[in-house]
């Protein structure tokens, strides 16, 4: 038996897809130690693991990358808040090795000060993504714009002209933060990452909870960049008395668990679907920074500020997303197809997978309209066969069996007897 120490960034989208690989090693007999979200210790404790909360002062270190004006700046606010972060959550996982003494350390790839100390505490690491992590692979195009896989020839002289612009724009606002940041951790033992590649493979494995054919081959990443499917869990909870009630089918809504500015989104869907033979099932941002929601709904939808997504999506024929991995992928696991209407971050890329895996309907930002997104749903309602190959293909990948397998082969046989 095993000891394992979990660290999540503050993100539900970060905590809740690691959480089905936890249980998996405690019925593998480990004990299992995490530290994350407060507002999650208990329903964590519930479940058998030994948690407890990060930092307090992360929960202030929040994403602004909202307020950014053009990619660039976004790209800026992001770093900053990661670095920012990194030294909280760096000395804060430190704190933790020293209270649980643990042989093998689970580290989200956003907590990036966490990393840095796994990396240099000589235990047995491994990271963990809940999203496609930025790595170069050639037949990929460059990570960030969303540009559509372009086979062939010309495909390979577009992304070879484009790579350069986009890894080197975001190689120089990253980089210094970070060498910075894990010099100061490291007490300059570490040496400094040359490239974005670099620093997302510094740990000896990397988890991808994404595969095909969501998710692009990558056939170069080799064996410490396994993907192992999407993986979902939500608190325990009963399924809402009035879901039984509503007429099929459903359309669920979702936006950002990390406020991100996408409430039009909603606003746009009520307005879309209002004399749509749909019931619309909406959540909103549950953020102090989210506006309050419309007083006035139509007749055929229900807000919720909060709203367990599974038992919506067992009923849901369509889902519209911001393009969030995390609501997007539990959607296509259970063959949902989706409309994706990115905002920033990662969400470009996730569209671009959805329309490559002929699974949902990509809508820009601007030209959300009620006209658009209405034909968007319609035509993402054919998609269905899609949604479920992709589903076929997180279930294949092995979820649970073969990340809690990785990280098995990371301890030595004495440990795991």
């Amino acid at each position: 038996m095993s000891t394992v120490l979990a660290y999540t960034s503050p993100a539900i989208g970060h905590l809740f897809p690691m959480v089905p690989l936890l249980l998996e090693l405690k019925a593998r007999g480990h004990v299992v130690h995490v530290r994350t979200l407060p507002a999650y210790v208990d329903h964590l404790r519930r479940e058998g693991l030994e948690a407890r909360p990060i930092d307090a002062r992360l929960l202030d270190l929040m994403h602004r990358d909202y307020t950014a004006t053009s990619i660039k700046a976004n790209l800026a606010l992001s770093t900053a808040t990661f670095t920012a972060r990194g030294l909280v959550d760096g000395p804060d996982l430190r704190a933790a090795i020293a209270e649980t003494s643990p042989d093998l350390l689970l580290v989200d790839i956003n907590a990036w000060g966490a990393r840095t100390v796994a990396e240099n505490s000589g235990i047995p690491w491994a990271a963990f993504s809940p999203y496609t992590p930025p790595l170069r692979s050639s037949g990929t195009p460059p990570f960030g714009p969303g540009l559509d896989p372009m086979p062939g020839p010309l495909g390979r002289l577009r992304d070879a002209l484009v790579r350069p612009l986009v890894t080197g724009a975001v190689e120089k606002i990253m980089l210094p933060g970070i060498n910075t940041m894990r010099a100061d951790l490291s007490g300059g033992t570490l040496q400094p990452v040359r490239g974005v590649d670099d620093f997302f493979r510094t740990a000896p494995l990397l988890l991808v909870a994404t595969a095909g054919p969501f998710e692009y081959p990558h056939p170069d990443w080799g064996p410490d960049v396994r993907m192992i499917g999407a993986l979902g869990w939500e608190p325990p909870a009963e399924a809402p008395a009035w879901l039984d009630a509503l007429p099929d089918p459903v359309v669920l809504v979702t936006t950002s668990s990390e406020y991100q500015a996408d409430e039009d989104l909603v606003r746009t869907s009520l307005a879309a679907l209002e004399h749509e033979p749909f019931t619309v099932v909406a959540t909103l941002p549950a953020s102090k920074e989210a506006p309050e929601p419309p007083a006035q709904l139509p007749a055929n939808a229900r807000l919720e500020r909060f709203l367990p997504h599974g038992p919506v999506l067992d009923r849901a024929a369509v889902a519209i997303t911001h393009g969030g991995m995390g609501g997007t992928q539990k959607a296509l696991a259970k063959g949902v197809p989706v409309v994706v209407v990115p905002y920033g971050r990662d969400q470009h890329e996730v569209a671009a997978r959805v329309v490559a895996a002929d699974a949902g309907v990509r809508l820009k930002r601007k030209n959300l309209t009620p006209e658009k997104l209405r034909t968007a749903v319609r035509e993402a309602l054919t998609k269905t066969a899609g949604a479920r190959r992709v589903a076929a293909g997180f279930e294949a990948a092995g979820g649970v069996r073969t990340g809690a397998d990785a990280l098995e082969e990371l301890l030595s046989p004495a440990r795991t007897a």
